[in-house]
Protein backbone atom coordinates (compact mmCIF):
# COMPACT_ATOMS: atom_id res chain seq x y z
CA UNK A 1 0.00 0.00 0.00
CA UNK A 2 1.30 3.43 -0.89
CA UNK A 3 1.75 6.07 1.78
CA UNK A 4 0.28 9.22 0.21
CA UNK A 5 2.33 11.60 2.30
CA UNK A 6 5.77 10.24 1.60
CA UNK A 7 5.30 8.20 -1.52
CA UNK A 8 6.89 5.03 -0.17
CA UNK A 9 5.03 2.06 -1.56
CA UNK A 10 6.43 -0.58 0.80
CA UNK A 11 7.81 0.04 4.27
CA UNK A 12 9.41 -3.42 4.66
CA UNK A 13 12.63 -2.55 2.84
CA UNK A 14 13.27 0.74 4.65
CA UNK A 15 12.39 -0.87 7.99
CA UNK A 16 14.85 -3.68 7.32
CA UNK A 17 17.63 -1.21 6.51
CA UNK A 18 16.80 0.94 9.54
CA UNK A 19 16.88 -2.17 11.73
CA UNK A 20 20.30 -3.05 10.32
CA UNK A 21 21.54 0.49 11.02
CA UNK A 22 20.39 0.40 14.62
CA UNK A 23 21.78 -3.10 15.01
CA UNK A 24 25.21 -1.82 13.91
CA UNK A 25 25.08 1.11 16.33
CA UNK A 26 24.05 -1.11 19.25
CA UNK A 27 26.74 -3.66 18.39
CA UNK A 28 29.22 -0.78 18.52
CA UNK A 29 27.89 0.24 21.92
CA UNK A 30 27.69 -3.33 23.22
CA UNK A 31 31.16 -4.46 22.21
CA UNK A 32 32.64 -1.76 24.44
CA UNK A 33 31.21 -3.42 27.57
CA UNK A 34 33.72 -6.28 28.05
CA UNK A 35 36.77 -4.42 26.71
CA UNK A 36 36.59 -0.87 28.05
CA UNK A 37 38.11 -1.58 31.49
CA UNK A 38 41.16 -3.25 29.88
CA UNK A 39 41.44 -0.62 27.16
CA UNK A 40 41.50 2.40 29.47
CA UNK A 41 43.99 0.62 31.74
CA UNK A 42 46.58 0.99 28.98
CA UNK A 43 46.32 4.75 29.52
CA UNK A 44 46.65 4.59 33.29
CA UNK A 45 42.97 5.33 33.94
CA UNK A 46 41.17 4.11 37.07
CA UNK A 47 37.60 2.97 37.71
CA UNK A 48 36.43 6.52 38.38
CA UNK A 49 37.72 7.66 35.00
CA UNK A 50 36.06 4.65 33.41
CA UNK A 51 32.77 5.80 34.92
CA UNK A 52 33.19 9.23 33.38
CA UNK A 53 33.87 7.63 30.00
CA UNK A 54 30.67 5.63 30.23
CA UNK A 55 28.62 8.58 31.49
CA UNK A 56 29.81 11.07 28.88
CA UNK A 57 28.35 8.91 26.08
CA UNK A 58 24.83 9.01 27.54
CA UNK A 59 25.18 12.65 28.53
CA UNK A 60 25.98 13.67 24.95
CA UNK A 61 22.95 11.70 23.79
CA UNK A 62 20.91 13.59 26.37
CA UNK A 63 22.13 16.94 25.05
CA UNK A 64 21.95 16.35 21.32
CA UNK A 65 19.01 14.02 20.66
CA UNK A 66 16.41 16.84 20.55
CA UNK A 67 18.67 18.93 18.33
CA UNK A 68 18.92 16.14 15.76
CA UNK A 69 15.20 15.42 16.10
CA UNK A 70 14.22 19.00 15.27
CA UNK A 71 16.71 19.04 12.40
CA UNK A 72 15.16 15.89 10.93
CA UNK A 73 11.79 17.67 10.88
CA UNK A 74 13.44 20.43 8.81
CA UNK A 75 15.73 18.60 6.35
CA UNK A 76 14.32 15.07 6.37
CA UNK A 77 15.15 11.74 7.99
CA UNK A 78 17.67 10.29 5.51
CA UNK A 79 20.39 12.97 5.92
CA UNK A 80 20.32 12.63 9.71
CA UNK A 81 20.47 8.82 9.58
CA UNK A 82 23.51 8.86 7.29
CA UNK A 83 25.24 11.62 9.28
CA UNK A 84 24.71 9.60 12.44
CA UNK A 85 26.25 6.47 10.94
CA UNK A 86 29.33 8.18 9.48
CA UNK A 87 29.88 10.22 12.63
CA UNK A 88 29.64 7.10 14.77
CA UNK A 89 32.16 5.38 12.48
CA UNK A 90 34.65 8.23 12.95
CA UNK A 91 34.25 7.95 16.72
CA UNK A 92 35.01 4.23 16.63
CA UNK A 93 38.13 4.75 14.50
CA UNK A 94 39.39 7.41 16.91
CA UNK A 95 38.95 4.97 19.79
CA UNK A 96 40.80 2.23 17.91
CA UNK A 97 43.82 4.44 17.16
CA UNK A 98 43.82 6.46 20.41
CA UNK A 99 47.22 7.20 21.94
CA UNK A 100 46.00 9.19 24.92
CA UNK A 101 43.10 9.36 27.36
CA UNK A 102 41.88 12.61 25.82
CA UNK A 103 41.30 10.79 22.52
CA UNK A 104 39.11 8.23 24.30
CA UNK A 105 36.97 11.06 25.66
CA UNK A 106 36.77 12.69 22.22
CA UNK A 107 35.67 9.34 20.79
CA UNK A 108 32.95 8.78 23.38
CA UNK A 109 31.71 12.36 23.00
CA UNK A 110 31.43 11.93 19.21
CA UNK A 111 29.85 8.47 19.54
CA UNK A 112 27.17 9.79 21.89
CA UNK A 113 26.56 12.87 19.76
CA UNK A 114 26.20 11.10 16.41
CA UNK A 115 24.55 7.98 17.85
CA UNK A 116 21.78 10.24 19.13
CA UNK A 117 21.23 11.49 15.57
CA UNK A 118 20.31 8.03 14.37
CA UNK A 119 18.01 6.59 17.02
CA UNK A 120 15.23 9.21 17.33
CA UNK A 121 15.33 9.85 13.58
CA UNK A 122 14.84 6.15 12.90
CA UNK A 123 11.80 6.12 15.21
CA UNK A 124 10.40 9.17 13.44
CA UNK A 125 11.02 7.37 10.12
CA UNK A 126 8.92 4.43 11.33
CA UNK A 127 6.14 6.85 12.24
CA UNK A 128 6.30 8.28 8.72
CA UNK A 129 5.96 4.96 6.91
CA UNK A 130 3.54 3.00 9.14
CA UNK A 131 -0.11 3.35 9.97
CA UNK A 132 -1.16 3.84 13.60
CA UNK A 133 -2.32 0.22 13.72
CA UNK A 134 1.10 -1.11 12.66
CA UNK A 135 3.25 1.47 14.45
CA UNK A 136 3.71 -0.69 17.54
CA UNK A 137 4.94 -3.53 15.32
CA UNK A 138 7.38 -1.21 13.54
CA UNK A 139 8.74 0.10 16.84
CA UNK A 140 9.01 -3.49 18.06
CA UNK A 141 11.12 -4.47 15.04
CA UNK A 142 13.53 -1.58 15.69
CA UNK A 143 13.63 -2.47 19.38
CA UNK A 144 14.42 -6.08 18.51
CA UNK A 145 17.29 -4.99 16.27
CA UNK A 146 18.68 -2.79 19.02
CA UNK A 147 18.30 -5.55 21.61
CA UNK A 148 20.01 -8.09 19.37
CA UNK A 149 22.88 -5.66 18.73
CA UNK A 150 23.42 -5.10 22.45
CA UNK A 151 23.41 -8.89 22.98
CA UNK A 152 25.75 -9.72 20.08
CA UNK A 153 28.07 -6.76 20.70
CA UNK A 154 29.83 -8.04 23.85
CA UNK A 155 30.37 -11.44 22.25
CA UNK A 156 31.96 -9.93 19.14
CA UNK A 157 34.01 -7.57 21.27
CA UNK A 158 35.32 -10.29 23.53
CA UNK A 159 36.25 -12.53 20.59
CA UNK A 160 38.01 -9.83 18.56
CA UNK A 161 39.84 -8.51 21.63
CA UNK A 162 41.66 -11.84 21.95
CA UNK A 163 43.60 -10.80 18.83
CA UNK A 164 43.96 -7.08 19.56
CA UNK A 165 42.06 -4.68 21.82
CA UNK A 166 41.60 -2.23 18.96
CA UNK A 167 39.97 -4.74 16.58
CA UNK A 168 36.42 -4.47 18.02
CA UNK A 169 36.39 -0.73 17.43
CA UNK A 170 37.75 -1.12 13.90
CA UNK A 171 35.00 -3.67 13.25
CA UNK A 172 32.30 -1.28 14.53
CA UNK A 173 33.69 1.60 12.47
CA UNK A 174 33.82 -0.40 9.24
CA UNK A 175 30.30 -1.76 9.82
CA UNK A 176 28.94 1.76 10.43
CA UNK A 177 30.56 3.01 7.21
CA UNK A 178 28.96 0.12 5.31
CA UNK A 179 25.55 0.91 6.82
CA UNK A 180 26.01 4.60 5.95
CA UNK A 181 26.86 3.83 2.32
CA UNK A 182 23.83 1.52 2.02
CA UNK A 183 21.61 4.24 3.49
CA UNK A 184 22.89 6.81 0.99
CA UNK A 185 22.33 4.45 -1.95
CA UNK A 186 19.16 2.60 -0.96
CA UNK A 187 17.18 4.29 1.81
CA UNK A 188 14.32 6.47 0.48
CA UNK A 189 13.39 9.72 2.22
CA UNK A 190 10.25 9.20 4.31
CA UNK A 191 9.55 12.88 4.97
CA UNK A 192 9.77 14.81 1.68
CA UNK A 193 10.09 18.58 1.39
CA UNK A 194 6.38 19.14 0.71
CA UNK A 195 5.38 17.33 3.92
CA UNK A 196 8.00 19.25 5.92
CA UNK A 197 6.76 22.59 4.63
CA UNK A 198 3.14 21.65 5.36
CA UNK A 199 4.02 20.55 8.89
CA UNK A 200 5.96 23.78 9.43
CA UNK A 201 2.93 25.85 8.39
CA UNK A 202 0.56 23.84 10.56
CA UNK A 203 2.69 23.67 13.66
CA UNK A 204 4.87 26.78 13.41
CA UNK A 205 8.42 27.10 14.71
CA UNK A 206 9.73 28.49 17.99
CA UNK A 207 13.41 28.76 18.70
CA UNK A 208 13.94 27.76 22.32
CA UNK A 209 16.85 26.09 24.06
CA UNK A 210 16.69 22.41 24.84
CA UNK A 211 16.07 22.67 28.56
CA UNK A 212 13.23 25.14 28.05
CA UNK A 213 11.81 22.81 25.43
CA UNK A 214 12.05 19.85 27.79
CA UNK A 215 10.20 21.85 30.42
CA UNK A 216 7.51 22.75 27.91
CA UNK A 217 7.33 19.14 26.71
CA UNK A 218 6.71 17.93 30.26
CA UNK A 219 3.55 20.07 30.31
CA UNK A 220 2.36 18.82 26.90
CA UNK A 221 0.21 15.82 26.00
CA UNK A 222 3.31 13.59 25.89
CA UNK A 223 4.89 15.04 29.05
CA UNK A 224 3.96 12.23 31.38
CA UNK A 225 5.06 9.61 28.86
CA UNK A 226 8.48 11.26 28.63
CA UNK A 227 8.77 10.95 32.42
CA UNK A 228 7.83 7.31 32.01
CA UNK A 229 10.64 6.92 29.45
CA UNK A 230 13.05 8.21 32.09
CA UNK A 231 11.67 5.75 34.66
CA UNK A 232 12.00 2.85 32.21
CA UNK A 233 15.55 3.82 31.30
CA UNK A 234 16.51 4.35 34.94
CA UNK A 235 15.28 0.86 35.83
CA UNK A 236 17.06 -0.86 32.94
CA UNK A 237 20.33 1.03 33.48
CA UNK A 238 20.07 0.23 37.19
CA UNK A 239 19.91 -3.48 36.31
CA UNK A 240 22.54 -3.52 33.57
CA UNK A 241 25.16 -1.52 35.46
CA UNK A 242 25.08 -3.62 38.62
CA UNK A 243 24.27 -7.12 37.33
CA UNK A 244 27.89 -8.15 36.77
CA UNK A 245 29.02 -6.94 40.18
CA UNK A 246 25.98 -8.52 41.84
CA UNK A 247 26.60 -11.88 40.16
CA UNK A 248 30.25 -11.83 41.17
CA UNK A 249 29.60 -10.77 44.77
CA UNK A 250 26.68 -13.09 45.51
CA UNK A 251 27.29 -16.11 43.28
CA UNK A 252 31.00 -15.90 42.52
CA UNK A 253 30.30 -15.75 38.79
CA UNK A 254 32.91 -14.61 36.30
CA UNK A 255 32.58 -12.94 32.90
CA UNK A 256 31.74 -16.21 31.14
CA UNK A 257 28.69 -17.01 33.31
CA UNK A 258 27.49 -13.41 33.21
CA UNK A 259 27.97 -13.32 29.44
CA UNK A 260 25.88 -16.44 28.94
CA UNK A 261 23.09 -15.02 31.11
CA UNK A 262 23.10 -11.70 29.22
CA UNK A 263 23.09 -13.53 25.89
CA UNK A 264 20.07 -15.69 26.79
CA UNK A 265 17.96 -12.98 28.38
CA UNK A 266 18.90 -10.59 25.59
CA UNK A 267 17.65 -13.06 23.00
CA UNK A 268 14.43 -13.51 24.97
CA UNK A 269 13.95 -9.74 25.01
CA UNK A 270 14.62 -9.56 21.28
CA UNK A 271 11.99 -12.21 20.57
CA UNK A 272 9.45 -10.37 22.75
CA UNK A 273 10.07 -7.04 20.99
CA UNK A 274 10.12 -8.42 17.47
CA UNK A 275 7.44 -11.08 17.72
CA UNK A 276 4.88 -10.08 20.35
CA UNK A 277 4.75 -6.35 21.06
CA UNK A 278 3.15 -5.42 17.73
CA UNK A 279 0.46 -8.06 18.12
CA UNK A 280 -0.25 -7.07 21.72
CA UNK A 281 -0.54 -3.34 20.97
CA UNK A 282 -2.82 -4.00 17.97
CA UNK A 283 -5.08 -6.26 20.03
CA UNK A 284 -5.15 -4.46 23.38
CA UNK A 285 -3.73 -0.99 22.70
CA UNK A 286 -0.64 0.68 24.13
CA UNK A 287 -2.05 1.59 27.56
CA UNK A 288 -2.58 -1.94 28.96
CA UNK A 289 0.68 -3.19 27.42
CA UNK A 290 2.62 -0.36 29.09
CA UNK A 291 1.04 -0.88 32.52
CA UNK A 292 1.42 -4.67 32.41
CA UNK A 293 5.06 -4.31 31.36
CA UNK A 294 5.75 -2.01 34.32
CA UNK A 295 4.22 -4.55 36.70
CA UNK A 296 6.20 -7.45 35.22
CA UNK A 297 9.43 -5.42 35.45
CA UNK A 298 8.79 -4.64 39.13
CA UNK A 299 8.06 -8.29 39.90
CA UNK A 300 11.23 -9.32 38.07
CA UNK A 301 13.36 -6.98 40.18
CA UNK A 302 12.04 -8.49 43.42
CA UNK A 303 12.28 -12.09 42.21
CA UNK A 304 15.96 -11.64 41.32
CA UNK A 305 16.80 -11.16 45.00
CA UNK A 306 15.51 -14.70 45.76
CA UNK A 307 17.43 -16.51 43.00
CA UNK A 308 20.00 -19.03 44.28
CA UNK A 309 21.04 -21.08 41.23
CA UNK A 310 21.93 -20.52 37.59
CA UNK A 311 18.46 -21.66 36.49
CA UNK A 312 16.57 -19.46 38.94
CA UNK A 313 18.82 -16.50 38.10
CA UNK A 314 18.03 -17.04 34.43
CA UNK A 315 14.29 -17.33 35.06
CA UNK A 316 14.03 -14.27 37.31
CA UNK A 317 16.16 -12.02 35.12
CA UNK A 318 14.10 -13.18 32.14
CA UNK A 319 10.92 -12.02 33.89
CA UNK A 320 12.40 -8.54 34.28
CA UNK A 321 13.73 -8.47 30.73
CA UNK A 322 10.40 -9.58 29.23
CA UNK A 323 8.65 -6.72 31.00
CA UNK A 324 11.24 -4.11 30.04
CA UNK A 325 11.52 -5.37 26.46
CA UNK A 326 7.77 -5.02 25.95
CA UNK A 327 7.72 -1.63 27.64
CA UNK A 328 10.09 0.27 25.34
CA UNK A 329 8.43 -0.21 21.90
CA UNK A 330 4.87 0.03 23.26
CA UNK A 331 5.78 3.27 25.04
CA UNK A 332 7.46 4.62 21.89
CA UNK A 333 4.35 3.80 19.88
CA UNK A 334 2.17 5.50 22.48
CA UNK A 335 4.32 8.65 22.34
CA UNK A 336 4.36 8.60 18.55
CA UNK A 337 0.57 8.64 18.35
CA UNK A 338 0.41 11.73 20.55
CA UNK A 339 3.29 13.53 18.79
CA UNK A 340 1.25 14.65 15.78
CA UNK A 341 3.31 16.49 13.16
CA UNK A 342 6.44 16.79 15.32
CA UNK A 343 7.62 13.19 15.24
CA UNK A 344 11.31 14.07 14.93
CA UNK A 345 11.31 16.63 17.73
CA UNK A 346 9.29 14.48 20.13
CA UNK A 347 11.35 11.36 19.43
CA UNK A 348 14.46 13.44 20.01
CA UNK A 349 13.12 14.48 23.40
CA UNK A 350 12.22 10.85 24.01
CA UNK A 351 15.84 9.89 23.45
CA UNK A 352 17.02 12.68 25.78
CA UNK A 353 14.91 11.42 28.65
CA UNK A 354 16.13 7.90 27.84
CA UNK A 355 19.75 9.08 27.99
CA UNK A 356 19.14 10.96 31.23
CA UNK A 357 17.97 7.70 32.78
CA UNK A 358 21.07 5.99 31.42
CA UNK A 359 23.21 8.57 33.21
CA UNK A 360 21.34 8.49 36.52
CA UNK A 361 20.74 4.72 36.70
CA UNK A 362 24.36 3.53 37.04
CA UNK A 363 25.24 6.34 39.47
CA UNK A 364 22.34 5.48 41.79
CA UNK A 365 22.85 1.73 41.45
CA UNK A 366 26.54 2.01 42.32
CA UNK A 367 25.85 4.14 45.39
CA UNK A 368 23.07 1.83 46.63
CA UNK A 369 25.18 -1.27 45.97
CA UNK A 370 27.79 0.04 48.41
CA UNK A 371 25.11 0.12 51.13
CA UNK A 372 23.70 -3.36 50.40
CA UNK A 373 23.91 -5.49 47.27
CA UNK A 374 20.13 -6.12 47.26
CA UNK A 375 19.04 -2.48 47.51
CA UNK A 376 19.50 -1.62 43.80
CA UNK A 377 16.95 -4.30 42.90
CA UNK A 378 14.46 -3.14 45.55
CA UNK A 379 14.97 0.41 44.34
CA UNK A 380 14.34 -0.72 40.75
CA UNK A 381 11.09 -2.41 41.80
CA UNK A 382 10.03 0.71 43.69
CA UNK A 383 10.69 2.93 40.64
CA UNK A 384 8.69 0.62 38.35
CA UNK A 385 5.76 0.53 40.81
CA UNK A 386 5.78 4.33 41.03
CA UNK A 387 5.66 4.36 37.22
CA UNK A 388 2.75 1.89 37.23
CA UNK A 389 0.67 3.81 39.78
CA UNK A 390 1.38 7.14 38.06
CA UNK A 391 0.39 5.67 34.69
CA UNK A 392 -2.90 4.36 36.05
CA UNK A 393 -3.69 7.80 37.48
CA UNK A 394 -2.70 9.53 34.22
CA UNK A 395 -4.83 7.18 32.10
CA UNK A 396 -7.85 7.69 34.37
CA UNK A 397 -7.40 11.47 34.24
CA UNK A 398 -7.05 11.41 30.44
CA UNK A 399 -10.22 9.34 30.09
CA UNK A 400 -12.10 11.72 32.37
CA UNK A 401 -10.98 14.73 30.32
CA UNK A 402 -12.16 13.04 27.12
CA UNK A 403 -15.56 12.36 28.66
CA UNK A 404 -15.81 15.99 29.76
CA UNK A 405 -14.94 17.23 26.27
CA UNK A 406 -17.52 14.88 24.73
Amino acid sequence: MKNKENGITNSKGPLALLSFNLFIIMVGIGLVIPILPFYVEMFGADAQMLGFLVAVFSFMQFLFAPVWGRLSDKIGRKPLITIGLFGFAIAEFIFAFANGLWMLFISRILAGTFGSALMPTAMAYVSDVTTEEKRGQGMGILGAAMGLGIVVGPGIGGWLATYDLSYPFLFAGIAAVLAGVLSVLILPESYPKEARELAHLEVGEKRVNQFTQMGVALKSSVGFLLVLVFIMSLGLANFQSIFGYYSMERYGYGPQEVGVLILIIGLIGTIVQGGFVGRLTRRYGEEPVVTTSLLISAIGFVLMTFANSFLTILLTTSVFFIGNSALRPSLNSFISKLAGKRQGMVMGLNNSFLSLGNVAGPILAGALFEVNIQIPYYFGAFVMLIGLISTKVWIAKKAKNLQTQA
